[in-house]
């Protein structure tokens, strides 16, 4: 099967896969819905095959590319280049909030970020997005289907797990076009989904201390066939967790965002 598309060979290092459905482009585009005067940017265009109906309908966007030969090929696209912002750097270790740093972009309002992201890097590059969700107006990401679907998943759901808990401490999960792998050149062996995560504005559970929910949610489900009076055993007692009207027999799936955050909160405030 063939790697190149549009001339440009894709780059297993990369994780490239380039989205050719016109179909499927189209209901992204829709569920994205950009409207000219926001601040929209797009993580890994690759070669634009969501850039190009994007620009469509606005007057400038931000685009970050990893990719020097597919950055330089935005940077002089006969049409889109007067509309782009071409950031090339890896957006794993980019600092979104610098792009509402300026009076002009800040008049914009938050950030509207989206992409068909590298399925290699797409759970770190979202835990990374997640450290600027107060900039963020909403995310609209092309994942594998498994991931959207544990970005969704809920407690007592075999596949709700770690980035399911933290996913939905930030945002609200919704799954939105299903994207079958006929749509991409190369097509990978896997089923894709996209998912439109909207930040909250208020937590849906209060916790003291961000990374202590993050160690507390990574040991329970680290060991997600032991109780948690098991799991947990290092950072709680039997009694701690039942004083919290949690049962410590429960495994880490059976538990809530609600729940965790207790046990979050409780683990800080012996630290």
């Amino acid at each position: 099967m063939s790697q190149k598309h549009l001339g440009h060979t894709a780059r297993k290092r990369f994780g490239q896969n380039f989205l050719h459905d016109q179909y499927v482009i189209d209901k992204i585009v829709s569920a994205i819905n950009p409207r000219t005067g926001e601040n929209l940017v797009e993580i890994g265009p690759g070669l634009g095959a969501l850039t190009e109906p994007v620009a469509e309908y606005i007057d400038h966007l931000t685009v970050v590319e990893l990719d020097r030969d597919l950055a330089k090929r935005l940077r002089h696209h006969p049409f889109l280049n007067s509309k782009l912002t071409v950031i090339e750097q890896d957006a794993l270790k980019f600092d979104f909030a610098s792009l509402l740093e300026s009076d002009e972009s800040k008049e914009k309002g938050k950030l509207r970020i989206f992409g068909n992201l590298p399925y290699n890097i797409s759970t770190p590059l979202m835990f990374h997005l997640f450290s600027f969700a107060d900039k963020v107006k909403d995310m609209h990401f092309m994942l594998q289907n498994e991931v959207v679907k544990r970005l969704c998943a809920t407690h007592g759901d075999k596949l709700y797990g770690r980035l399911s808990v933290m996913a939905q401490y930030y945002c609200q999960a919704i799954p939105v076009v299903a994207v079958p792998p006929s749509a991409f050149k190369p097509a990978p062996k896997v089923d894709s989904a996209v998912v439109r995560l909207i930040p909250h504005k208020t937590p849906p559970a209060p916790v003291d201390n961000i990374d202590t929910l993050q160690r507390v949610v990574t040991t329970a489900f680290n060991q997600r066939r032991k109780t948690i009076r098991n799991s947990l055993k290092d950072l709680l007692s039997h009694d701690e967790i039942e004083a919290l009207g949690i049962k410590p027999e429960l495994r880490a799936e059976a538990l809530s965002l609600q729940d965790f955050a207790l046990l979050a909160n409780k683990v800080n405030a012996s630290i």
